[in-house]
């Protein structure tokens, strides 16, 4: 089944959506940080494309208010200061080369700088009711999804719906794989990260950033199914959607000469299998909850939106100095392809 969200989102009735937030981010900033995983580090190990609020540094302390501590947010909802991030795909031509490959705002976003489309629904993309009632995240909330040591489909299983898309144009969201696609895309690569919908009710982190969440324990990867008993609390299915450009190296004559496919992630994945993601909750007062008790549909009247112009001039300068824009002999961090 092929099919285009803007489309599909159109189709519904309002009356019968009660909470689905679709917008875009533009960049914030594309750098070698990662308060997360790596807080304190400058650089940390690997490249991030990042969107969202301008508080976003090296530590992102949780005890801090994110809203307060940020001037704009690159994304559409002006109530929204979360982070959210990724790692950034690279493309290795034959001679051993690496380029970072750019980014492009999904159909309907045109004027946007680069980044991501964030979606936070009260039910999965694929559920034409959303009506479960979902609890916002609370300040100091954040998450990951994913496994960045992951090589094989076995590794990656345990997360769900961590996907690639070979885009034969911009509408393009079926098949999804779980690895590289391995032939020319005509129109980029579309890379979906889907979080889990479980929360413990407690813990605002977790030592890995992901045991104080939890996947429905039984039904689809969205909210379909119960919570367990460990995780009760139903948490809005906050999910993105990258774009990246790879149209202008899909010559072959540039690919390996054993003809595998060319594209990597920035720590150093040729498989694909170790897509991940993270997050940093920073909406402002209880504006995300509002939204999604409210009968909220892409567009939503609870909250306050901002102009394109608006989300493209909110950016915060790099803090590491390397090359991100030319051709590099190595990735930033010197990691090896594996």
């Amino acid at each position: 089944m092929k099919w285009n969200p803007v489309v599909l989102i159109a189709l519904l009735a309002p009356s019968d959506v009660f909470a689905l937030l679709r917008f875009p981010c533009a960049q914030l900033v594309v750098d070698r940080l990662d308060p997360l995983v790596s807080p304190g580090q400058e650089p940390s190990p690997h490249l991030h494309q990042i969107v969202g609020g301008s508080s976003f540094n090296t530590t992102m302390d949780p005890a801090k208010d994110m809203p307060k501590e940020s001037s704009c947010t690159t994304c559409q909802f002006s109530e929204d200061f979360s982070n959210y991030w990724t790692a950034v795909l690279y493309f290795k031509a034959r001679n051993g080369t690496y380029k970072r490959v750019p980014q492009r705002q999904n159909a309907g976003f045109d004027g946007v700088k680069g980044g991501m489309t964030v979606y936070y629904m009260q039910d999965g993309l694929y559920n034409f009711q959303q009506t479960s009632k979902v609890t916002a995240f609370q300040p100091g909330f954040r998450m990951f999804v994913g496994d960045l040591n992951a090589r094989t489909e076995e590794e990656a299983s345990r997360f769900r719906q961590l996907t690639y898309t070979c885009l034969q144009n911009i509408g393009t969201r079926d098949p999804q794989i779980t690895y590289f696609p391995k032939e020319p895309c005509p129109a980029g690569i579309m890379v979906a990260l889907r979080f889990p919908t479980c929360w413990d009710g407690k813990n605002l982190d977790s030592p890995d950033h992901m045991e104080h969440i939890s996947y429905p324990e039984s039904g689809t990867f969205e909210s379909g199914g119960p919570c367990p008993a460990s995780h009760p609390v139903r948490m809005p299915q906050v999910f993105y959607e990258v774009v990246w450009e790879t149209a202008q190296f899909n010559n072959k004559d540039d690919w390996p000469e054993d003809g595998s496919q060319p594209f990597v992630w920035s720590f150093g994945d040729g498989t694909g299998y170790a897509n991940h993601g993270d997050y940093l909750f920073g909406w402002q007062g209880d504006a995300l909850q509002r939204a999604m008790d409210a009968p909220c549909y892409v567009n939503c009247t609870t909250l306050k939106t901002q102009d394109i112009p608006a989300m493209n001039a909110c950016a915060v300068k790099r803090k590491v100095t390397e090359d991100i824009d030319g051709w590099v002999n190595e990735l930033p961090g010197g990691h090896q392809v594996k």
